[in-house]
């Protein structure tokens, strides 16, 4: 039996970054669904729930906070990755502690970004098995 693979959501607009990590994640046994707006992504929902997201900070129209914000709203957990251009070392800390599992500056290393995605998944099981509803 085949193990299915991990789904990453990645929220960027930017095609090129959405199709050259769409492409490394598919390299390295992934599955992903590309997304150029927020709102996109949210609208995919119905469709099944990604294992993490991948977004980058800057997003037009709705931002990755309030993205966060709306999955909280709809009970909805799902693990979050930043990404952006535009590094910072206090910028990180916030965006941490309203909750990113990992802030990356773009473009990230191979081993950060697959550790950000390990660590988001495994987060996202210990949600599926901790008891609470799951969407």
């Amino acid at each position: 039996m085949t193990e299915t693979p991990r789904l990453i959501a990645i929220v960027d607009d930017d095609p090129y970054v959405r199709n050259a990590l769409g492409s490394l994640l598919k390299s390295s046994g992934f599955a992903s669904r590309a997304f150029s707006s927020v709102r996109d992504f949210l609208a995919s929902l119905s469709e099944g729930l990604p294992d993490c997201i991948i977004i980058d900070l800057h997003m037009p129209g709705m931002t990755w906070l309030e993205l966060q914000q709306e999955l909280r709203r709809e009970e909805t957990r799902l693990p979050i990755i930043i990404m952006t251009g535009h590094f910072d070392p206090e910028l990180r800390k916030q965006c941490e502690a309203a909750g990113a599992i990992a802030f990356l500056p773009k473009p990230p290393t191979v081993d950060a970004l697959f550790a950000a995605i390990d660590a988001a998944c495994k987060i996202r099981e210990s949600y599926m098995s901790d008891g609470a509803p799951r969407p």
